[in-house]
């Protein structure tokens, strides 16, 4: 288990212009990354140092985004104005999180621009909505040559998260420390004032710090 990528929710201004306001921050490009016929969403990303990313999520007109899970969790936040989402964990084998959540895991999957697939199974949407600073999980059924972090050039990495939250909570839902799945990020913990989640994330660039 260890952090795949981190969601933030478009703003008011729509997907691309929420991606090209965080690419100025942090001094990198955004790739379009396609649509998610399952979830009524789109999304783009930017590879990150250490098999993750970043992505950008935005909610289409589309019925998917009512009934989905996801969709209606990039909608609320949106509807917000906007911001981080959620963070989201990979596992070798989704089961062990099936079991301990008691229900199945739902398939993903979106076509980039460029034709090729991405499928993978994912769990914990619903506590994300209902506990934001609770992570999801993905399994990817595709090769790391087509995972979103491929082709980083390590320049830009994550370096902390700040959470308002409870590691115990988190732990207990994870099944594990907290800490293991994030050995190479730093997290702040941060009481809540008003609801739980990602308060800010802090990358390392190739101007220097940047907190988001």
């Amino acid at each position: 288990m260890r952090l795949d990528h981190l969601s933030y929710a478009a703003g008011p201004d729509g997907l691309a212009a929420t991606a090209a306001r965080i690419s100025e921050l942090l001094g990198a490009e955004f790739v379009d990354g396609g649509i998610h016929p399952r979830f009524g969403t789109r999304n783009m990303t930017l590879a990150l140092a250490d098999d993750t990313y970043l992505e950008v999520v935005e909610v289409l007109d589309h019925p998917a985004s009512d009934k989905a899970p996801f969709g209606q969790a990039v909608r609320a936040r949106s509807a917000l104005g906007g911001g981080w989402l959620g963070w989201v964990v990979k596992v070798s084998d989704i089961a062990t999180a099936e079991a301990r959540l008691g229900r199945q895991s739902v398939q993903g999957n979106r076509r980039r621009p460029d034709g090729a697939e991405l499928r993978w199974k994912q769990i914990g949407v619903n506590g994300l909505i209902s506990d934001p600073q609770l992570p999801f999980f993905v399994q990817w059924e595709t090769g790391k040559d087509l995972h979103p972090s491929a082709g980083a050039d390590g320049s830009l990495s994550l370096c902390c998260l700040e959470i308002a939250g409870d590691p115990l909570r988190v732990s207990e839902w994870l099944g594990q420390p907290v800490e293991a799945p994030l050995e190479d990020v730093k997290v702040e913990w941060v009481a809540p004032n008003g609801t739980p989640g990602i308060m800010a994330v802090q990358f390392q660039t190739s101007s220097g710090l940047v907190r988001i």
